[in-house]
């Protein structure tokens, strides 16, 4: 028999962090540590993260519901993927904790080049939102640590504050020696989407991400047909649960992209699902974190290196909080390694 447990933790910023949804300062995550009886040494962690104001979980009774899935841990772990669905963060957790468990509970989620062999995982280096000074003082200290693909968060400031800065990135290094994704996270309108994607696409751009709010399938699939600049899916992906719903989002909107975020989308299993649709629609695709702690990022970097997808993932957040779990997560060289040589601090 299972037996369970959920600890509240609360992560604090370095530096307060710039959204679309405000300035983050602290974040919440739950771990939820599963053992069998047989053998309580061995335990799985998973986490259950929240973003607040995105998460479908961001609700009053979330620590209520974890604690229901912790005192019925035998029945939702056989379920999990079906009784969990209006709760992805939570049926995220309990995969990862389960999948840990198997796996001996030593944070090994699956066996990849990445855990084992100490493979570097490529990722792209954050650029939060904030005045144009801050954003420039970012980008330089990305660049000096090796970055090749930059990704900035636009439709916060000044369009044309964004749009020079990016100019600026291109006078000094071309599409093939870094990288640049942007982020609208929806804050174009649908009136003044195609004109700003005009005008960013001369700027040779890698892609950006969900140019106008989701839920607008309509204006989204026409962007998408009539883009100069490739277009990625990311809130968008937030709350379709089925494989019915998400057959239908990308047979209608048919984008070039789809970011996957496990957290948001309600795990692995519910991401190869994903990442099996997008294949038979010709469409690429790149992980992202959503912030979670290092039990958290390991897992879906894990995943990741799994998968055997080469882009540039979005995985380089583990280091944004200045009370993060210990753990042999590092980022070198623009990329994120498992140092094998360091150990997982307790939670």
């Amino acid at each position: 028999m299972l037996q369970a447990n959920i600890k509240k933790h609360t992560f604090h910023f370095n530096t307060p962090g710039g959204t679309s949804r405000g300035v983050l300062h602290t974040k919440d995550s739950w771990y939820l540590s599963i053992w069998n009886n047989d053998n309580s040494a061995i335990v799985g962690v998973g986490e259950c993260s929240i973003l607040p104001k995105l998460s479908i979980d961001d609700k009053p009774n979330i620590e209520d519901k974890l604690n229901e899935v912790a005192a019925q841990i035998n029945n939702y772990a056989s379920n999990y993927h079906q009784s969990l669905l209006e709760w992805p963060a939570i049926r995220f957790a309990l995969e990862m904790a389960l999948l840990d468990l198997k796996n001996g509970g030593k944070r090994l989620i699956y066996a990849s080049p990445f855990a084992l062999q100490q493979k570097p995982i490529a990722i792209n280096g954050l650029i939060w939102m904030g005045d144009i000074g801050y954003m420039k003082s970012q980008l330089s200290e990305k660049l000096k640590q090796g970055f090749s693909c930059i990704k900035i968060k636009v439709g916060a400031i000044n369009f044309d504050d964004e749009v020079n800065l990016i100019k600026e990135i291109r006078k000094s290094f071309s599409p093939n020696q870094i990288e640049i994704r942007v982020d609208a996270n929806g804050a174009f309108s649908p009136e003044d989407a195609t004109r700003k994607l005009q005008i960013l696409s001369e700027l040779d751009l890698h892609s950006i991400e969900q140019p106008i709010k989701a839920g607008q399938w309509t204006d989204m699939a026409k962007l998408c047909a009539n883009t100069p600049l490739p277009i990625a899916l990311d809130e968008e992906l937030i709350g379709v649960n089925t494989v019915e719903e998400k057959r239908q989002v990308l047979e209608t909107i048919k984008p070039q992209y789809i970011i996957l975020k496990p957290s948001l989308v309600g795990g692995f299993r519910a991401s190869e699902e994903w990442v099996s649709l997008a294949e038979e629609f010709n469409i690429d695709w790149w992980a992202t974190s959503a912030l979670e702690g290092n039990i958290g990022l390991n897992a879906i970097a894990q995943w990741t290196a799994s998968m055997n997808t080469n882009m540039p993932q979005g995985l380089g957040t583990g280091q944004v909080f200045s009370n993060n779990i210990d753990s042999p997560l590092q980022v070198e060289d623009g990329a994120l390694i498992y140092n094998q040589s360091l150990k997982w601090g307790n939670l």
